[in-house]
């Protein structure tokens, strides 16, 4: 009998060009989405705007829910010269680059429907842009590489949140917001050097012929090889795993501004925490996604992912505490963005490459339902029922999509790894 061949080993696997760029995309991908979800409710709370207005803001997230209607073009289609998946990459990096820059143009007291505007339009090219860079990650990682390779991916991504989560708020403190958002949106270049420095993977195979197939056929392929139970119940996983710890963050800056911390503190205690929590994450999510399989991984860190959420509901209750705090943090970045990146790996694992921009769009926009039109009511909820029950109340929404595990990725189901499981 043929013996399976062995998993690579953690420094073979983690220290090649593949795992760099999935650092790249990573840092790119998140950081519009930091922008929308920390620095703007920041500012806007800095400024004296209600937290009512704030939660309502997150509604500009819409464009993450239905990022799938038009990814089907970006499968069909390509701008000139830089090849099909660079070229829609570059052209929204760029787009990104001037449209996050103009929020220091706008007062948000007196502006406040210019803010939204531009929130929106920052969530639409922020979208945008994931629909190739997931793609583009799809088609670059081989099948034993998802876990790995999607864990480098999120912990980038949770990285990227220090430059609108810590780096802009300790600069608010010293120079103007105009400044801030000017030095933030310069970050945006790095993944302007990544569309510039990367190579097409394009395969015309792959490519859809007509604009109908790269509609339908995605679609088609998803329900012929689930079927239509199993379809709808992955579905209805991918809608509920995130679902708790998307409404707890949700408010994250208003809540600490709230207990009395000040930007430098958030910027420095909070996020100093956070990198160290996400380096720790790194390495343990790293050898987790190697040794383990994907299914087992989500079950491990779907239960430190809702025991972090917690950290914030205890955090309430202790007020203002810089220790408190450097935990509450720290813990919230180990378990959620573990368990961010064991889902990014099962969504991969999922899609087929053939239709990667279509299905990856699909997926990820039910995950980002919760975290628009839930989270659009957060500052009503907190505002009636208070910061602790709040998070009591984040702590049981995220139980059912544990519950849901048992349907589509089982712990007993996969006793290899997934390499084994792929060759």
């Amino acid at each position: 009998m043929q013996s399976s061949p062995q998993p690579p080993s953690f420094k073979a696997a983690i220290f090649n060009r593949r795992m760099l760029i999935c650092i790249f995309t990573g840092f790119s991908s998140g950081l519009p989405l930091f922008i929308l979800y920390q620095l703007v409710p920041g500012w806007l709370r800095s400024e004296g705007v209600s937290l009512t207005e704030i939660g309502l803001f997150s509604l500009i997230g819409i464009p993450y829910v239905w990022k799938f209607i038009w990814s089907p073009l970006m499968d069909r289609y390509s701008l000139p010269i830089i090849g099909r998946r660079r070229s829609w990459m570059l052209l929204t990096q760029v787009l990104l680059l001037f449209s996050i820059a103009a929020f220091g143009f706008v007062d948000p007291v007196m502006n406040i429907w210019s803010v939204a505007y531009l929130a929106a339009a920052v969530a639409f090219f922020s979208a945008s842009q994931d629909i190739v860079l997931d793609a583009y990650r799809r088609e670059l990682l081989p099948e034993h590489e998802l876990g790995l390779g999607n864990s480098i991916h999120v912990q980038a991504y949770r990285l990227s949140g220090l430059v609108p989560g810590s780096l802009a708020f300790i600069l608010a403190d010293h120079i103007s917001w105009q400044a801030v958002f000017i030095i933030v949106a310069a970050f945006m270049f790095i993944g302007i050097i990544l569309s510039l420095a990367i190579k097409e993977l394009e395969h015309s195979a792959q490519t859809p012929k007509t604009l109908q197939q790269a509609v339908v056929l995605p679609f088609k392929d998803f329900i012929n090889r689930q079927g239509i139970k199993s379809a709808l119940q992955i579905l209805l996983f991918l809608f509920l795993y995130k679902l708790g710890d998307s409404m707890a963050t949700a408010l994250q800056t208003p809540f600490f501004i709230d207990l009395g911390f000040s930007k430098t503190e958030i910027g420095v205690v909070a996020k100093t925490a956070s990198l160290v929590a996400m380096t720790i994450g790194l390495a343990v999510g790293g050898i987790v996604m190697i040794k383990l399989s994907i299914n087992r991984a989500l079950w491990l860190f779907g239960v430190v992912q809702i025991v972090s959420i917690l950290g914030f509901a205890a955090l309430a209750e202790i007020g203002h505490n810089t220790y408190a705090l450097a935990i509450a943090m720290a813990f919230e970045y180990l378990g959620v963005g573990l368990g961010t990146a064991a889902f990014t790996a099962f969504i991969a694992r999922t899609t087929n490459p053939a239709f990667a921009a279509t299905q990856f769009a699909l997926f990820t926009a039910l995950t980002a339902l919760p975290r628009t039109f839930a989270n659009a009511t957060t500052g009503v909820i907190v505002e009636q029922i208070g910061w602790t029950n709040f998070y009591y109340l984040c702590t049981v929404l995220a139980i059912p999509g544990m519950l849901m595990l048992l349907k589509v990725a089982p712990w007993r189901e996969t006793v290899k790894s997934d390499l084994q499981e792929q060759t």
